[in-house]
């Protein structure tokens, strides 16, 4: 009885000793080349904590071994020193700041429990020899005994997830009248979403996939959870960091509608060069019947390129002039914008209190679309005049001591940097950028930050850099064009860009805060 109750804190200890890999993994939605991935950048963090659980139980177990061989049940104390600090470590990664915190959801519950009986088996093989000391050892390879719960559990999450996605599946089947209009792009996704919700809101009962939903399992819960039958319109977001992915989330969602917001260099690291992400992003289009409508952005890249390529009913809308619904006489400014939308269906001047011309593009492509669900102009530029700052996405703050914050903490790609970097040339006062660096962009990564540096120089007074790997490529972007040496600070974190503003912000200031690494990285 003692021997068991030992093994059991031994796999206690050693479970809990995964909870940090645990949560990285749940970050990079549960997929293992993701976290190996992050394994092998972090392997100081991976290993460190795990390591001196293990260590430290180890070495009391010898101890105890050596003073007392006799007295079997002194045994029992060496494993509880090693889940005592399991505990302990826990507790003070708690309140370690997390910008996404782990959440014990069913999926991870399961997976913790996996943990527990691998590393429960795994201490039984090797609890005989030298009286169980290297069951106390398990902890410390807590970040590989979690990928392996991961695939011995996988069947049972395949099966989990597939019941939930027929669920979603049925209850969209059952809804026949209801509009299904699908959005995917490498950026822009979220706010075109919102946009079109709110614009739509205006003659439909609209559903859209709150926050950044746009995995199959995020928006499978969206639709069990908060369709009803009154809505009509249902608008869903489709992320997507492999080549299938889009064309899975179709499957969920046949779209009626689809609408490309872009196609540029995001997520690189997994889908290896833009012509896949345009691929990717294309089998939105190939999913929609002869019956429905694909809307693509007019960029004059990859978006035209998917245009013409397309063959379903489709329009083009944006800023230029090939546009069939496009906006003519833009002008932005720290305020918003105003223009006049130029449909088939006439003219009409609109204003919004979004920030940026990029903005105004992802308006046109939502206006091009409610117009051709029926609503009048009058009706559109009502629903423009209502569009609210996205959280995160060029978001304006009042900050203290009179200083303006530009919150786009949320955006990390190339495209959407630069059209930041211009939200920020159109305000009067000194100019302070923080970032940590772009991430996910594989072999282009040092470079597209170094561009970034160049780009920021023209705009920037002061520069934050946050991190040291991201931030040296933007240094020397930003040497190069000239920025004084003297105005970049590399600092180790957050909270030091944060006590800098504290201590050197002034009145007038305005701080642009562009991405925000997500804990994973």
């Amino acid at each position: 009885m003692l021997r068991f109750g030992f093994l059991l804190l031994c796999a206690a200890s050693a479970a809990l000793a995964s909870l940090d890999a645990l949560h990285m993994l749940q970050l990079e939605s549960y997929q293992l080349p993701g976290y190996f991935r992050w394994l092998g950048q972090n392997r100081a963090r991976a290993f460190r904590w795990p390591a001196l659980i293990g260590l430290g139980g180890a070495l009391a177990g010898l101890c105890l071994l050596l003073l007392a061989p006799s007295f079997a049940a002194l045994r029992l104390i060496a494993p509880l020193l090693s889940l005592g600090l399991s505990l302990l470590w826990l507790f003070l990664r708690k309140k370690r700041p997390a910008k996404k915190p782990f959440k014990l959801t069913q999926r991870a519950a399961r997976l913790l429990l996996t943990a527990f009986l691998v590393n429960l088996f795994a201490a039984f093989l090797v609890s005989f020899p030298y009286g169980g000391l290297l069951s106390l050892l398990l902890p410390a390879f807590a970040a590989f005994s979690l990928p392996l719960a991961a695939f011995a559990v996988a069947p049972v999450e395949r099966g989990v997830n597939l019941w939930y996605f027929r669920d979603a599946q049925r209850m969209l089947h059952d809804s026949p009248g209801l509009i299904k209009i699908g959005i995917t792009g490498s950026y822009g996704k979220t706010s075109t979403k919102f946009i079109l919700g709110t614009i739509l809101s205006e003659r439909y009962k609209t559903l859209v996939t709150p926050s950044s939903y746009n995995t199959p399992m995020g928006v499978t819960r969206v639709i069990r959870e908060q369709l009803k039958p009154e809505h009509e319109v249902f608008v869903a977001e489709m992320g997507a960091r492999h080549r299938g992915d889009i064309r899975e989330m179709c499957e969920l969602v046949p779209p009626d509608i689809g609408v490309l917001t872009s196609v540029g260099p995001q997520h690189l690291e997994t889908f290896g060069s833009i012509e896949t992400v345009a691929a990717t992003k294309f089998e939105l289009i190939e999913a929609i019947g002869d019956e429905g409508h694909a809307f693509f952005a007019a960029d004059g890249g990859w978006s035209e390129v998917l245009y013409a390529q397309a063959r379903v009913p489709k329009t083009l809308a944006g800023l230029k002039e090939n546009a069939s619904v496009r906006a003519k006489a833009a002008s932005v400014s720290p305020e918003g914008s105003s223009f006049t939308l130029v449909s088939p269906a006439g003219e009409i001047e609109c204003q919004t209190r979004l920030l940026g011309r990029h903005n105004v593009q992802n308006i046109c492509l939502c206006a091009a679309v409610a117009l051709h669900l029926g609503l009048s102009l009058d009706e559109v530029a009502r629903g423009i005049a209502k569009l609210q700052p996205v959280e995160h996405r060029l978001q304006l703050l009042r900050g203290a001591g009179g200083v303006t914050v530009i919150d786009d903490a949320f955006n990390a790609n190339p495209e959407g940097a630069k059209a930041a970097l211009d939200v920020l040339m159109g305000f009067e006062g000194r100019r302070i950028v923080v970032t940590p660096g772009m991430v996910e962009l594989g072999s282009e990564e040092e470079a597209r930050n170094r561009e970034f540096g160049r780009q920021m120089a023209g705009v920037a007074d002061v520069a934050l850099l946050i991190g040291k790997r991201r931030a040296q490529p933007i240094l020397e972007g930003l040497l190069e064009k000239g920025f004084n040496e003297e105005s970049a600070h590399c600092l180790d974190d957050l909270a030091g860009a944060t006590a800098f503003l504290a201590r050197e912000g002034r009145p007038g200031d305005v701080v642009l805060f562009e991405n925000d690494l997500p804990d994973n990285y």
